[in-house]
């Protein structure tokens, strides 16, 4: 027997809270079901490597999802495991249908692995672990964090305010070298030698050996290092199988138009896992940060609420690494041609990212606050700088 609702939502991260706000505003009693393979309800996923370590409680971490719970019905730790657009229903893992008006896949995204480390590893992206993370912990001085990305030089300096002897091991030259100018990168790898952090960059882990209550980690580089914890954060992989076997578009992430409507009748996808083509950029982009979830949570569940609003926003992101913090618009992409606008050399200043025929494709405000909304109104008036020195001073330090 098949349960219904007016508006079925896969997944129970921000995305699918934010949509759950968006339905409300068009629709106020239309039922609503929220299934996720968690067993928390939404909550904000950036204080697991922020917050949580500098103070914040997990009290404060919850969504307002229960504020909205009227005609709200959230299964938790239930997976979605078919789809079928044609019949409007979906089935779980224990055989239960939902049958649904509109659909939203928040499906998200999940941890990259590491196919050569088959001893335990805590891939960070959840709450369960973090919560794995404080119980281990406790028994452990020593962690090896890898990855030079987003999470992993967060996490390095989150476990360093707690008293952590902390490893950093990344492929990459230096600390968020895909992202930022290698003189930056240079400077961040400096930076967090400085702060007590030991850092091999060019390194790969070929190998973890059980050690005691720790492990050995055998490296590209000859080193072996030991040490009590290993935790990775290597990168995301969108979580596309529902939505492929279900016969969807995908490529990198679920395929959507301008209103975030998928390839199939009556089926939205946002967040993570949705593949956008920007405008301003002129190119498809999958974009993993809150801002993108939130606002594209709101936006999919206006529109099946009736709305038909098109989705043409630059997302920001953002990130804290000790007592340095950016904020970032666009492509932000260290590949691209770069200009830093310096208050003070690597400490404050912005850095714009340019295409190959002179446009502004992304900017980083590094120190700098209060300036994403005209970073977001460059990008957008799409203006041609044959002189990338002409960009300094263009967005006021």
């Amino acid at each position: 027997m098949a349960v219904t609702y007016r508006y079925l939502i896969v997944g129970g991260g921000l995305t699918a809270d934010a949509a759950v706000a968006g339905i409300r505003q068009n629709d106020a009693d239309g039922r609503i079901a929220v299934v996720s393979e968690e067993p928390f309800p939404p909550y904000s996923r950036p204080a697991l490597s922020r917050s949580l370590f500098q103070g914040g409680r997990v009290e404060e971490i919850w969504r307002l999802l229960d504020e909205r719970a009227a005609g709200v019905d959230l299964h938790l730790t239930t997976q979605i495991v078919n789809l079928d657009p044609g019949a409007h229903q979906a089935i779980d893992s224990t055989g239960r249908i939902f049958s649904y008006q509109r659909c939203l896949l928040a499906t998200g995204a999940a941890p990259r692995r590491l196919p050569q480390l088959t001893e335990p590893v805590i891939y960070y992206r959840t709450l369960s672990d973090y919560f794995l993370l404080m119980d281990q912990i406790q028994h452990a001085q020593s962690v090896a964090i890898l990855g030079g990305g987003f999470i992993g030089t967060e996490m390095a300096a989150a476990l360093t305010l707690v008293g952590k002897e902390v490893h950093l091991i990344m492929p990459e030259p230096g600390i968020l070298h895909r992202y930022v100018p290698e003189d930056l990168s240079t400077y961040l790898t400096d930076y967090y030698r400085e702060s007590g952090i030991q850092v091999y960059p060019n390194m790969a882990v070929t190998k973890i050996i059980r050690h005691g209550a720790g492990a050995q980690l055998m490296t590209s580089r000859g080193i072996e290092l030991p040490v009590d914890l290993v935790v990775a954060g290597v990168g995301l992989e969108p979580r596309t199988e529902l939505a492929r076997a279900a016969g969807l578009l995908v490529r990198d992430g679920i395929v959507t138009g301008p209103t975030l409507a998928t390839t199939a009748p009556d089926v939205f996808a946002a967040g993570d896992v949705a593949n956008i083509f920007n405008s301003a950029l002129r190119r498809w982009r999958r974009v993993e940060h809150e801002d993108n979830a939130t606002k594209g949570g709101s936006l999919a569940g206006r529109n099946m609420a009736g709305a038909h609003e098109v989705f043409d926003y630059l997302p920001l992101f953002y990130s804290n690494l000790f007592d340095l913090g950016f904020e970032g618009v666009g492509r932000v992409d260290s590949r691209l041609a770069t200009i830093a606008d310096w208050k003070v050399r690597y400490r404050s200043g912005i850095v714009y990212y340019l295409s190959r025929t002179g446009f502004v494709e992304g900017i980083l405000l590094w120190n700098t606050w209060n300036r994403v909304d005209a970073a977001r109104a460059l990008i957008e008036r799409r203006t041609r700088f044959a002189n990338p020195d002409d960009l300094r001073g263009k967005i006021p330090l």
